[in-house]
């Protein structure tokens, strides 16, 4: 299975948003400060996923979730008591 998330930080409230085939994996590796672009906003929790058997699924979405600022706001308003 390959993987959509949403991080957000607990330390500024931030979104993060990526792809990956592990998501346990990769959620520690954000927290334990190996991801260049969010070592410094440590640490996050999982607060959206989606599950993709395609990586070429995810990756699109993961895209469309960060260029395309409609699908983005979309997303914002579902899970927006998570944001919080």
């Amino acid at each position: 299975m390959f993987y959509v998330y949403v991080l957000k930080s607990l330390k500024d409230n931030k979104s993060y948003t990526g792809s990956t085939n592990n998501l346990e994996r990769r959620i520690k590796e954000h927290n334990d400060g190996k991801v260049f672009s969010t070592k410094s906003r440590t640490p996050f929790e999982v607060i959206y996923y989606e599950a993709y058997k395609s990586e070429s699924d995810a990756r699109k979405r993961e895209h469309n979730l960060k260029l395309r600022s409609r699908a983005h706001a979309q997303l914002k308003k579902r899970i927006e008591a998570s944001l919080k």
